[in-house]
């Protein structure tokens, strides 16, 4: 059997190639110092031999460090691209979190997961967020979970970034304090207070509008108003012959007043419609009473504001003016908000809008905030849908961020079977707002609102579950879990449980 040298070599087995990393070169140049130490190891001891300490203590490597491209010292570090499916990178790195809309905006709390400070301002997400193309927002959740604390806070602290705040309907009365906590105005309607709106109020002309071109859009405005009027409470859409009628009778009183040098009021335009002989004479019409029937039901339709419950509030002259360089308005209507028919809220929230749309109309208003509070009351009624979403489409040229608050997300159902004109405008609603900030909801509500906000099963699962003051908000297909934080004084202002504890 051939003698096999078992001994130890000196010499390494694997030499790393230039190409290796530095960890491999080191290796290599520890070995050779290895064998260089063996070496002299077995030369005879003479006074130029170094001593092995001496040996021990120098390094493998020039003290300056490694000359040349293998230096350290501003050279790159390459590596080759990684790709890999997000499944596999939550399990790599399974401790990520959403980085967050950046630190520009207004103050809202804590972001959950990624235990950092979560600030948000449509205005400023806007063009620099791809994805948000609008600056609208929906606001859902159960009652006790901090919803309308969430708003009021978004309303105040917006004051402090130079947004105005409008609340064109608060049927609980919430608004007024904050609303003077900010040096605001606040209008009470109802019956019994000294409070009057004229809807068919004209706008001040915005400077470089023509007079004849801003005369046809005031014109335009009172028609649609009257139309949502007379839809609210005939609950149906009109028919030609009563647009028609609507806009003889509309033009006969603009007529009759320009020598008074007054405003046209609502009964006016209802006298008017009481004789449909007059709308004939107007129209050219040679058979009389071709305008009969329309006319009698439009101003049957109209009569509720003149001579009904909500006589005196919306067909005198206005009694306040609206104030452009105030912080804060708010409607309030609380007067109007009984249990059961809502018709009469709807009703003067419809000329309550009209009457702020000529302040929204300003193209020199700034930016401004419109918050709808509990706009589950008004689901029901298609006319001040249409207004709503003509509000929605125009936000961006308008320069306004609007909010509709609801309780549960199946109250955008109610609007109508599916199909719908109703149905249609309440998802219509949803759909162009960029935001959505969902509160906790009921185990029976999942399932619609996971339909309608398309939620991933962890999303559903979280807001079963979610504490109050927290949310889950999703700009523009991104979602975090926020904690809202509230001041002190904050809490004493929003404090909707007041009467709860007293």
């Amino acid at each position: 059997m051939p003698h096999r040298d078992t001994r130890a070599s000196a010499t390494p087995l694997f030499v790393p190639r230039k190409r290796d990393c530095r960890n491999a070169r080191t290796t290599r140049d520890q070995f050779a110092a290895a064998r260089e130490k063996v070496r002299r190891a077995s030369l005879p001891r003479t006074d130029q031999t170094p001593d092995e300490t001496e040996l021990d203590q120098r390094p493998p490597y020039p003290v300056s460090g490694r000359p040349g491209p293998a230096s350290s010292r501003g050279g790159h570090l390459k590596l080759p691209a990684h790709r890999m499916t997000t499944a596999v990178a939550a399990g790599a790195y399974p401790y990520l979190a959403e980085g967050g809309l950046g630190a520009q905006g207004i103050y809202i709390g804590r972001d959950v997961h990624a235990e950092a400070a979560f600030t948000y301002d449509p205005f400023a997400l806007y063009g620099r967020l791809e994805g948000f193309t609008n600056p609208n927002i929906l606001l859902a959740g159960i009652i006790g979970m901090g919803k309308s604390a969430l708003a009021k806070s978004l309303a105040l602290r917006a004051v402090a970034f130079g947004y105005r705040i409008y609340v064109p309907c608060d049927p609980k009365g919430e608004w007024t304090v904050v609303a003077q906590e900010l040096g605001g105005q606040t209008i009470a309607l109802g019956p019994g207070l000294p409070g009057r709106l004229n809807p068919l109020d004209a706008p001040t002309r915005p400077p470089g509008i023509p007079e004849t071109d801003w005369t046809g859009e005031v014109r335009k405005r009172r028609l649609l108003l009257l139309g949502s009027l007379a839809k609210t409470v005939l609950r149906r859409d009109l028919h030609p012959m009563e647009h028609t009628a609507l806009d003889v009778a509309l033009d006969q009183v603009v007529t009759q007043v320009e020598s008074t040098g007054r405003t046209p009021l609502l009964s006016d335009v209802a006298h008017v419609l009481n004789f449909p002989g007059h709308l004939d004479t107007a129209l050219g019409n040679d058979r009389p009473g071709h305008f009969g029937q329309a006319a009698q039901d439009l101003a049957h339709a109209l009569r509720r504001l003149v001579h009904g419950d909500l006589a005196g509030m919306f067909d005198a002259p206005s009694t306040v003016a609206f104030d452009p360089n105030a912080p804060m308005l708010s409607i309030d209507l609380s007067r109007l908000s009984g249990a059961g028919d809502d018709t009469a809220l709807v009703l003067a929230m419809t000329c309550a809008s009209a009457w702020m749309e000529a302040a929204l109309a300003d193209p020199t208003g700034g930016r401004r905030w419109v918050i709808y509070d509990e706009a589950w009351r008004v689901m029901r009624h298609v006319a001040l849908l249409e207004r709503m979403q003509s509000q929605w489409k125009l936000s961006r040229g308008l320069g306004i961020a609007n909010m509709m608050v609801i309780h549960r997300l199946s109250d955008l159902l109610t609007a109508g079977d599916a199909g719908s004109r109703g149905r249609a405008l309440a998802e219509g609603l949803l759909t162009d707002c960029s935001t959505r900030i969902i509160y906790r909801q009921e185990s029976d509500q999942l399932a619609a609102a996971a339909s309608l906000l398309g939620l991933t099963g962890v999303e559903t699962q979280a807001i079963s579950a979610i504490t109050k003051g927290r949310g889950l908000w999703k700009v523009a297909g991104r979602s975090f879990i926020t904690q809202h934080l509230l001041h002190p004084r904050e809490r004493e202002l929003f404090n909707t449980d007041a009467r709860m504890h007293t």
